[in-house]
């Protein structure tokens, strides 16, 4: 069992980040699962996981510095999808896929959102 209910991330402009998650996630196999009334959209495998909002205060979406969220990915051939597909969907580079340092079969990348949010993919199969 998972210790969160769901993560969120603030989003500037919400169609431009839906439009970045959809592709971004789809080679993880995270679907878009649809609205939460007018100001949040919901990812998740089978259940709502990941959700991206307008912040409720009405203040401007900020992100944090040095936070990352991870994605777990099934292969590096998923970790390299993620990171093309968020490329070509308005996200920017913070780290290419790649072996890791960290573990023996760590193999990672890293994406920021239209948002500025930090991502990242990882699988620790060796392929």
């Amino acid at each position: 069992m998972s210790i969160f209910t769901h993560i969120m991330v603030g989003a500037k402009n919400l169609a431009a980040s839906t439009s970045f998650y959809d592709a971004a996630l789809a080679p993880l196999a995270v679907k878009n699962l649809g609205p939460l009334g007018d100001k949040i959209m919901m990812y998740g495998k089978n259940s709502p996981e990941f959700m991206v909002t307008m912040p409720a205060n009405g203040e401007p979406a900020t992100h944090a510095n040095g936070g990352t969220l991870g994605f777990a990915a099934a292969s590096r051939a998923a970790v390299n999808a993620f990171h093309a597909a968020g490329l070509a969907s308005g996200g920017t580079c913070e780290g290419a896929p790649g072996p890791r340092p960290w573990a023996p079969t760590a193999y990672g990348a890293y994406l920021r959102d239209p948002a500025g949010n930090k991502i990242c993919a990882y699988t620790m199969v060796a392929d």
